[in-house]
């Protein structure tokens, strides 16, 4: 019986604030200065709305994310994002991405996948005894 991979979406955010992780599995998260933004970045060189992220479906019943600059209406922000050293409007995340928002703001994005394994109960006779009186030197 064929099991399912199962993967986790992991987004670590390094800003004024410190070093952050969110585990993403909504559908969108906006990115910003923004206090209403689902994932916040403490920092004066970011934008309100700076990046938004969408979740799309892989074929193989999975998903990914998107990384979109600005928001959702289409509007940009100030400083772009740079996507492993590229000025991108939009990139879809691998593993280890790095995304640049400002000056000594950044996120690395963690795919991990891992298949899922499958539980067989131990078997009711594979049971191993241990008494007192075996515990002592073997030569005895």
């Amino acid at each position: 019986m064929p099991s399912e991979p199962h993967q986790n979406h992991l987004l670590i955010i390094e800003d004024d604030k410190g070093r952050r992780e969110f585990v993403l599995d909504a559908p969108v998260y906006s990115i910003g200065r923004d206090p209403k933004c689902d994932i916040r970045l403490v920092s004066q060189f970011v934008s309100r709305r700076h990046a938004t992220l969408i979740q799309l479906p892989n074929e193989d019943g999975t998903y990914y994310y998107r990384i979109v600059d600005g928001n959702l209406k289409g509007k940009p922000s100030a400083n772009g994002l740079l996507i492993n050293g590229r000025k991108l409007q939009t990139h879809d995340l691998k593993n280890e991405d790095e995304v640049v928002f400002g000056p000594q703001v950044r996120a690395i994005y963690y795919l991990l996948r891992r298949d899922a394994v499958l539980t067989v109960p131990p078997d009711e006779f594979d049971i191993t005894l241990i008494s007192p009186n075996m515990v002592g030197d073997p030569e005895d």
